[in-house]
């Protein structure tokens, strides 16, 4: 199969599979706080409007001071408020359409509205009309709506320091509509708590990178530029991430923090990718970019597990190959082949996956079956896992990495002194020395 065309076939696959942005799925709702309860709690309310609802509720949802964050509609007329009409084409450029925005309930004792509203202007593309990323239509508008006039003098304030920060960094003029807030209209249930709900996906980031200023005139949680020298050479994995992404601690925690590969991996944010020539949009995160010589060669936008991963991962590393044949479409290495040669009498050492770097198997219980593959009594504890082969009428168990999920060999009974033999492709392993 032509290799442009396969790899082409898997990212379609990946991405259909990693998709779960603000267009598709539904979720439980949260719990509704009643104003009474705001009272005896001592909370206040905001409502913001700043794109699909989704990330926004999550992102809020997480900081420190903030009760709880309600998807919902406002700000319309002549509109039902509900999904349903909101998303109508009909409605798509209707100024009196309802905005998708969120409650954000919260103590002012631990958040000012001051610091949620530099929140709101640093998460978003305020200087956008009607759109963030992909999602367009007066639904997705820049909106902030508040319950009495000094509050939107405040806002009007904060918004005008922003203005100040972002014509510094060369970007246009604020849309945001600030406004007093007529009624909230609390969404569907399967709108609430979408992220938490939804653990496959992946959230828009449409964030400018452009941060308010501490007293001292240095920007606050300014993200710091990066050096990207090392990746314009050789091949490199580059995960865009963002603040507040459960989709990227998902894959940080199921595939990142275990990695292992020869393949560096870096992780960036959308505005730390100077020098990089990338050719997928930035603002979904995660996105794994695949880069050769500091120019991107295919990417995968959203979450993906350990063996979707790694079967990418192959396909960049190994190519059109005999080891990406015996890797992921289960083949086998000829005998004697050259990589056995060179395996069959290393040093003392351990033999990794080709893919993920995890060590698979010793020196110390290798031995020489005569068979023209490498064997071993047994692997390295907890490295692999077995499955039944029955094809071309035998029984075997196969072999198989437990990381990235890569076919291995098989499991004998004939090995030496009653020992199991573990025949394994020279092909997909690699060597390293004991140290």
């Amino acid at each position: 199969m032509n290799l442009r065309y396969t790899l082409h076939a898997l990212v379609i696959s990946l991405m259909a599979f990693s998709f779960a942005s603000c267009s598709t799925e539904s979720k439980p709702a949260a719990k509704l706080l009643a104003d009474s309860d705001f009272k005896t709690m001592h909370l206040d309310t905001v409502v913001f409007g700043l794109g699909c609802f989704w990330g926004a509720e999550k992102r809020f949802a997480q900081l420190s001071g903030v009760a709880d964050v309600i998807s919902g509609y406002a700000d319309g007329k002549g509109v039902k408020a509900n999904y349903q009409a909101v998303t109508l084409r009909q409605n798509k450029f209707n100024p009196n359409n309802h905005a998708e925005v969120i409650q954000v309930s919260y103590n002012p004792d631990q958040i000012t509205l001051t610091q949620l509203l530099q929140s709101f202007f640093e998460q978003h593309d305020p200087t956008q009309m009607n759109q963030q990323g992909n999602d367009i239509g007066t639904q997705y508008r820049s909106t902030i709506l508040l319950k009495e006039q000094k509050q939107i003098d405040l806002a009007n304030n904060v918004s005008a320091q922003y203005q100040t920060l972002l014509t510094k960094a060369g970007l246009g003029k604020i849309k945001t509509q600030i406004k007093l807030i007529d009624t909230f209209y609390p969404a569907e249930e399967y709108h609430q708590d979408y992220l938490v709900k939804n653990p496959n996906g992946y959230c828009p980031d449409h964030s400018t990178g452009v941060r308010f200023l501490k007293k001292d005139g240095s920007p606050s949680d300014k993200v710091e530029k990066k050096d990207n020298t090392a990746i314009q050479s050789g091949q490199h994995i580059v995960i865009i991430d963002s603040e507040f992404c459960p989709y990227c601690d998902k894959f940080k925690a199921d595939v990142a923090n275990d990695y292992q590969g020869s393949i560096p991996m870096h992780f960036r944010r959308a505005s730390q990718l100077d020098g990089l020539t990338i050719t997928s949009p930035t603002w979904a995160t995660p996105t794994i970019l695949f880069m050769q010589d500091g120019k991107e060669q295919y990417a995968i936008q959203g979450y993906v597990n350990a063996p979707k991963f790694y079967k990418a991962l192959g396909y960049f590393k190994l190519g059109d190959s005999e080891a990406f044949n015996v890797a992921f479409t289960e083949g086998t290495d000829s005998r004697f082949c050259k990589q056995y040669e060179i395996f069959k009498n290393t040093p003392d050492g351990v033999f990794i996956d080709k893919i993920s770097g995890a060590p698979l198997f010793d020196t110390r219980d290798r031995f020489n079956s005569g068979t023209g593959w490498l064997s071993f009594t047994k692997p390295i504890d907890d490295s692999v896992y077995y499955k039944e082969d029955n094809r071309f009428g035998m029984e075997r168990l196969e072999i198989r990495a437990k990381k990235s999920d890569i076919h291995l060999g098989h499991k004998f009974d004939d090995g030496p002194n009653g020992q199991p033999r573990y025949c394994i492709n020279a092909t997909v392993l690699e060597f390293k020395a004991r140290s």
